[in-house]
């Protein structure tokens, strides 16, 4: 017989994302953040292998990287607006944390497997802030998808990559809701 938390049903019902550029300090000290990432790392994680990893960005890191932002668009013939706007999600961030898709060598469990743990991993995050009251936003962009950045940046391994950056801080604005995907649209019921 289910157990039923209507609590946690009705928060998954009615969560919404808060803009990046809507959040502000405080962000969620060192204290309160640890309990946000110990949540994350519950997800679904075949095989045991936490083919994941944290780097919690905190306010002169992102400063650090709002200018590696700007010199590697620069050096990447990136256009004006488009560096400036990926500059300023970092440089406009009170705290961030960038998940690491790590892939571990497995025979059993293949790498996709493990990227979507990953991805699982940011979805949790970014729940578990929210529940936590906190205003959160999942992000990339054109940097976590250059080399150059995750090397220098964030000091990647080759076989590492970013499978987001959740911005956590102080929500400023509740957005409106958006249109939502209609489940009887995209739903196939397969009977036999």
């Amino acid at each position: 017989m289910p157990d039923p938390r209507p609590e946690v049903l009705d928060f998954l019902l009615t969560r919404r994302s808060r803009p990046a550029k809507t959040l502000a300090a405080p962000a969620p000290a060192r204290e309160d953040l640890i309990p946000l990432l110990t949540a994350a790392a519950r997800s679904p994680d075949h095989g045991k292998l936490e083919p994941w990893r944290f780097v919690v960005l905190e306010r002169l890191a992102l400063d650090r990287l709002a200018g590696l932002v700007r010199a590697r668009g620069a050096a990447l013939g990136e256009a004006e607006e488009t560096i400036a706007k990926a500059a300023a999600a970092y440089a406009d961030s009170p705290l961030a944390v960038a998940v690491i898709a790590s892939p571990k060598p497995s025979e059993k469990i293949p790498e996709s497997e493990q990227l979507l743990s990953a991805g699982a991993v940011c979805l949790a995050l970014l729940n578990a802030a929210l529940a936590a009251g906190w205003g959160a936003n999942w992000l990339t962009g054109w940097p976590v998808y250059d080399r150059g950045f995750l090397e220098d940046g964030l000091e990647l391994a080759p076989h590492e990559q970013v499978a987001g950056v959740i911005h956590i801080g102080t929500e400023t604005v509740t957005p409106p809701d958006r249109p939502r995907p209609d489940v009887d649209a995209i739903t196939t019921w397969v009977r036999a």
